[in-house]
């Protein structure tokens, strides 16, 4: 297994010198402190002894090493310590102390009053559930904000929450933000720093900011769910003569015209056009009469193969792409041909294809690298960070606040 990764070297590590410790759980501040350490930040990750509640999180290799926590960890280093015993929040706090940038998604293991008692200028950056500090998870605040009562099948009546956890994925990438913003203006002042981010205001935001709440409040207009058309212009997903579903948008007029060309539809359009005084280069209008539009172009698809339809719209500036599973691209051959991936050897996982950083920086892109076992650089770090010696280690191992080396 192999990928062509041209722009994985050099690493161009433009947030090399910059040391967090990271207290997290689940997706969005793990993210927020992986995408950090892709840019070359140099990441601890603390756990308890025995790891964090997320490290069997599903999906798992067959070796029951959880392929969440490995792909969301990666190129980070981890330290394990008892976090209930007054030692082993000592030695985070000194930890923090020492790199003066703590990422977490709570604030009870490590009282931020007790972390600024020890670095007065403590960057302290915190993801909440709710504003007021409640809880929430991304499944939650998604069923508050309306999305799932207008998604899946037209006329549907139950709500269908998605898959994807996008407000925690939006909340991890706005908590890296808010932390380099806060690390530029620690430099420029040297006073402390607080970013507090809630998953809630995410999701809250980005739905105001895409225009749906103005929508609900000014014109009272619900939105409800309508399969797989694109709301506002013309999209929509279409079956082959073979049972191929693929992804048809047409966002402007020249994608408009090449769909109606390929599909030698324009007559019939066109005459659609006049009976209902509507002008399609207008992606209003086409969304208006999309369920028509649709009607007209399905037949189009319905009696050509896929392969016949793939060359078809290769030809167009027509957005669009085949529906696949997991497993499908998996297979596909897209991993091998991306730079995004590259081999990693995951201890626990095995060899696979898995993304580097998104960001091309200076020409170059940070590669895969393995996530940490539980607690792998434990005496390393105690070492190196608050100045341990090895008779310290043993007293700390003797009294249960971290494991053996190599346990």
């Amino acid at each position: 297994m192999s990928a062509a990764n041209p722009s994985s070297t050099p690493n161009p590590a433009p947030l090399a010198g910059l040391r967090i410790v990271e207290l997290s759980s689940y997706v969005a501040t793990p993210l927020c402190g992986m995408t950090l350490a892709q840019l070359g930040a140099d990441v601890i990750r603390v756990e308890p002894l025995g790891g964090a509640a997320d490290r069997t999180r599903l999906p798992l290799a067959p070796t029951g090493t959880s392929l969440y926590w490995t792909g969301l960890n990666k190129g980070k280093r981890a330290i394990a310590v008892n976090l209930s015993a007054p030692a082993g929040k000592d030695l985070v706090a000194r930890l923090a102390a020492e790199r003066g940038i703590v990422l977490t998604n709570s604030e009870r293991v490590v009282p931020p009053a007790d972390l600024r008692a020890r670095r007065p200028d403590l960057i302290h950056v915190l993801l909440t559930g709710r504003q007021d500090g409640g809880p929430a998870v991304d499944y939650t605040v998604n069923a508050e904000c309306g999305f799932p009562l207008a998604t899946g099948p037209a006329g549907g009546d139950s709500p269908v929450n998605h898959l994807l956890p996008a407000w925690d994925v939006a909340a991890g990438l706005y908590l890296a933000v808010g932390l380099l913003s806060a690390v530029r203006e620690h430099a420029r002042t040297g006073r402390p720093q607080n970013v507090r981010v809630a998953l809630e205001d995410v999701a809250l935001g980005v739905t105001g900011n895409l225009g749906y709440l103005a929508q609900a409040q000014i014109t009272g207009e619900a939105r409800e769910p309508d399969g797989n058309f694109v709301y506002g212009t013309f999209g929509k997903d279409f079956v082959t003569a073979d049972g191929i579903r693929v992804m048809v948008v047409a966002l402007t007029p020249r994608h408009w015209r090449d769909l109606v060309a390929m599909t030698e539809s324009a007559e019939v359009i066109k005459a659609i056009e006049t009976a209902r005084s509507a002008d399609f280069d207008d992606e209003g209008d086409r969304y208006r009469h999309r369920h028509l539009l649709a009607a007209v172009l399905g037949d189009w698809f319905a009696t050509r193969p896929y392969a016949e339809v793939a060359a078809a719209l290769s030809e167009t500036r027509v957005v669009w792409s085949r529906f696949r599973r997991f497993t499908e691209l998996a297979e596909s051959g897209l991993l091998r041909d991306n730079p995004l991936f590259n081999e990693l050897d995951q201890p626990g996982v095995g060899r696979h294809l898995a993304p580097g950083s998104p960001l091309v920086v200076g020409g170059g892109r940070a590669p895969a690298v393995p996530a940490p076992a539980v607690g792998e650089h434990t005496h390393e770090l105690l070492r190196e960070e608050i100045g341990l010696g090895e008779r310290d280690l043993d007293r700390l191992v003797r009294e249960g606040v971290i494991e053996p080396r190599g346990a």
